[in-house]
């Protein structure tokens, strides 16, 4: 099923960097896709894609969301 969330993308510096979103209703998820565009600390973004709650990342900041396509706010 494809989700639409909306929140802010941000930079964390751990186990070399990751990408997260910050949603608006205050989850955090670790990005995946995307393309370069994408990173940029601080940005408000609205994100589609898939919630892989099963997924196992290095980072363990939240559930991993695969990116399918994106537009900044």
């Amino acid at each position: 099923m494809t989700l639409t969330l909306h929140g802010t993308i941000r930079y964390r510096d751990l186990e070399g960097g990751l990408w997260v979103l910050e949603t608006d209703d205050g989850c955090t998820l670790q990005l995946a896709g995307g393309d370069r565009k994408l990173k940029r600390d601080g940005a408000r973004a609205t994100l589609e894609g898939q919630l892989d709650e099963t997924a196992l990342t290095a980072g363990m900041v939240g559930p991993l969301f695969r990116v399918t396509g994106y537009r900044f706010d």
